[in-house]
């Protein structure tokens, strides 16, 4: 994280700081548990997780699981996000401003967000992510014909007429029908994620395996049922304290084993670094080896760099 982004330094996980988001705000409390096992034979290093129940669509208009919500973390941003006290931070706007009245929030986007780059480009390079963006895509969350689960996260809340306004490039005005203070995060929820109008045009319905956002890991392959692999963002904008460029992790590779015995099993092996809900059938195992694993509230490691 997690920063919701698991790897929160952003180390292993998503080299940013949201798994603590999406374990802790999405998804409750959750037991988690990981090892240290991150390169591949090739020294890149790959972060490998098992998804029991599945990745339905990798479209964030449709995150409305953890499983969906947690490669939509890896792949788009939000105008901000929640970090790991729980407190709302910049994520794509540096700073935001918020009306006398409180129906007005005006947001100042970052310069150097780029998409990721994709056919749906001229010469397949990402563009820079503008304010036009931010309004496509918080439109396309609730306009019918896209059919999101999450089109009700603005309803009574956002206004009727215009709720989304590019003022330029680089400001984006939200505007409510009255004062409500959680609109920013609901901002930070996965379904407000920014997509390439471009990809969403030319995939259509197929954008749902072939998304196309600025996160800090772009799409790489999904065989449905076998594995869906990301790869490192090489122009992603966040850095860590001491200024080294994010993501740490090459890449990260997801599996659809749906048994809870053989993702264990995998687990001891190495041949996955994290999994969730463990099955009660192996808790004595886990817990008797401590030099193996480390078990806490949010993923931690016992290798360096750690997840957090």
């Amino acid at each position: 994280m997690i920063n919701g982004r698991v790897y929160y330094s952003a180390d292993l996980w998503r080299a940013r700081r949201r798994a603590s988001h999406v374990l802790w705000v999405a998804a409750c409390i959750v037991l988690f548990i990981s090892s240290c096992s991150t390169k591949n034979r090739s020294g890149k290093k790959i972060f490998h997780y098992n998804e029991y129940t599945g990745i339905a669509s990798l479209d964030p208009a449709f995150a409305k699981n953890q499983s969906t919500m947690w490669p939509a973390h890896q792949l788009f941003n939000t105008l901000v996000e929640i970090d790991d006290s729980l407190n709302i931070s910049p994520s794509i706007a540096t700073r935001w401003e918020i009306s006398d009245d409180k129906r007005v929030y005006t947001f100042y986007l970052r310069q150097d967000v780029l998409f990721h780059n994709d056919a749906c480009f001229p010469q397949s390079k990402g563009r820079r992510l503008i304010a036009s963006d931010v309004v496509f895509s918080l439109n396309r969350i609730i306009d019918p014909s896209t059919a999101s689960p999450g089109a009700w996260i603005f309803n009574g809340k956002a206004d009727s007429i215009q709720p989304f306004t590019a003022l330029n490039d680089t400001v984006f005005q939200l505007k409510l029908l009255q004062p409500y203070q959680p609109i920013l995060g609901i901002l930070s929820m996965q379904y407000c994620s920014i997509v390439a109008p471009e990809a969403v045009r030319l995939y259509g319905k197929d954008f749902r395996q072939h998304p196309v956002g600025s996160g800090p890991f772009k799409f790489v392959k999904w065989e449905e049922g076998q594995a869906l692999i990301f790869g490192k963002n090489e122009h992603y904008f966040e850095e860590d304290s001491t200024g080294n460029r994010l993501p740490y992790l090459d890449g990260i590779k997801i599996s659809f084993k749906d048994s809870r015995a053989t993702e264990f099993l995998l687990f001891r092996q190495g041949q996955l670094d994290f999994i969730n809900e463990l099955d009660p059938s192996f808790k004595d195992e886990v817990l008797t080896k401590k030099e193996r694993f480390a078990i806490y509230g949010k993923i931690k490691s016992n290798c360096k760099p750690s997840l957090i």
